[in-house]
């Protein structure tokens, strides 16, 4: 009887393998079909012969500011490229910039989304220096590439002069980063809903992986609060800074699982007015990431108790005679979350991405991260995120960089992305 089961076990395994393999075939013929069209070709050939002029282009988007929220003049930019390009532009209510080329089923969209904004604060220093062939400024690869990477798809596909049976829609979105909480894709997946046919996230240079899963993520202010004073005159008053620094090492050092892969980050801390003023208000943000809601959950409990127990420890620690310090305050407040998703390894979105890859000769890996794709996987919307083409590094620093070396590999990546999602009209 066992012996039975394994062969129908082994027959049925061997029918998935041939149907999976014939499935990979037809999508590698459709790919190739496609790539063969001559408009296609013009596509393609406009990619080659452009790949500088959209380097020059990324300078100037990456010479203009984009702080949370405020992308507006890179969105005004992006609009004005856009409709150069041959597009219908506007800009929605969030402030995301949106090209749309109809195709001839309205009902079906394709979205393609490039982020505007940058970890970045205002006054920063984005001007772009050049060492050799690398360019060298904050943002530059995030997520100037992939706002390039988005002009380049525009004029590629006007340049094809291909009409699609689905819509396709470039959105230059706001909100991706920090406190931004995904506001622009959030209203992008409310707004075009159920006519999403797939998501693709632009995001950073990379070539070498895609990302298939969004990991969670949930981010926090701490505020504590005292009665403040003098230095020298009310030393042994209770001090929000210390409190908050004594809670801050209590989190760090509970232990996270391997697996689920977790992470966490404080990222900005400030309070105090002088050097010789106890403060009366310490805050702190953090970032909880994880790829389980569960280990989240946990991971948020411990941040409450460890910023209370500071406060505690830091209350007891008053010398003696200063019974009448007022007690500390703690206060949490949410900055957002992002809820995690998975595109299914069978999902036909992410073979027709691999067949792209095969033809193209690039082996990417699938790779979990946090972007504008965390929105739509969460609702149930085939979606991925990948860069736009070339080699970046040092992403959120002020030395972070980027080579064009290999920008093309990207585009003509999204280009046939593109047109085999939306599908090709005769």
């Amino acid at each position: 009887m066992r012996r039975t089961n394994l062969v129908k076990l082994a027959f049925i395994c061997g029918i998935v393998l041939v149907m999976t393999t014939v499935s990979a075939r037809v999508t590698d013929d459709s790919i190739e079909k496609i790539a063969q069209d001559s408009r296609c070709a013009r596509g393609l050939a406009w990619i080659d012969k452009n790949a500088a002029w959209l380097t020059g282009q990324q300078i100037q988007i990456n010479e203009i500011p984009a702080p949370e929220f405020g992308e507006g003049p890179r969105g005004e930019f992006m609009k004005k490229e856009f409709e150069a390009a041959g597009f219908k532009v506007q800009t929605d209510k969030t402030g995301n910039v949106l090209a749309v080329r109809a195709g001839s089923n309205t009902k079906d969209v394709v979205l393609f989304a490039a982020h505007l904004d940058t970890v970045f604060p205002v006054g920063t220093d984005v001007r772009v220096k050049h060492t050799g062939d690398r360019l060298e400024a904050p943002g530059i690869s995030d997520n100037s590439a992939g706002l390039a990477a988005l002009l380049g798809l525009a004029h590629a596909l006007t340049e094809s002069r291909i009409a699609t049976t689905k819509t396709i829609v470039l959105a230059a979105d706001v909100g991706e980063e920090g406190e931004g909480n995904l506001r622009g894709i959030r209203a992008l997946v409310d707004s075009y809903g159920s006519r999403l046919s797939a998501v693709i996230a632009v995001d950073g240079a990379s070539t070498e992986h895609v990302t298939t899963q969004g990991i969670a993520s949930r981010r926090f202010e701490v505020a504590i609060t005292g009665p403040g004073g003098h230095s020298w005159s009310d030393f042994g008053t209770a001090n929000p800074i210390t409190a908050l620094a004594r809670g801050i090492v209590r989190f760090s050092s509970i232990r996270l699982p391997d697996d689920p892969r977790s992470s966490f980050n404080f990222g900005i801390i400030e309070g105090g007015t002088s050097v010789n003023s106890i403060p009366a208000r310490a805050v702190v943000k953090i970032d909880l990431r994880s790829e389980q809601d569960a280990e989240l959950n946990r991971m948020e409990t411990a941040l409450h108790d460890a910023m209370q127990a500071g406060a505690r420890e830091e209350m007891v620690a008053i010398p003696d005679g200063r019974v009448d310090s007022d007690p500390l305050e703690v206060k949490f407040r949410s900055l957002g979350a992002r809820p995690a998703g998975k595109l299914p390894e069978d999902s036909p979105f992410l073979e027709t991405v691999r067949s792209v890859e095969r033809y193209l000769g690039n082996g990417s890996r699938s790779e979990r991260s946090s972007t504008d794709a965390n929105i739509p996987l969460a609702a149930g919307i085939p979606a991925i995120a990948l860069g736009g083409g070339g080699k970046g590094g040092g992403s959120h620093t002020l030395t972070e960089w980027y080579e064009p070396e290999g920008r093309e590999l990207g585009l003509k990546r999204l280009f046939l992305i593109a047109l085999a999602t939306a599908g090709v009209q005769p």
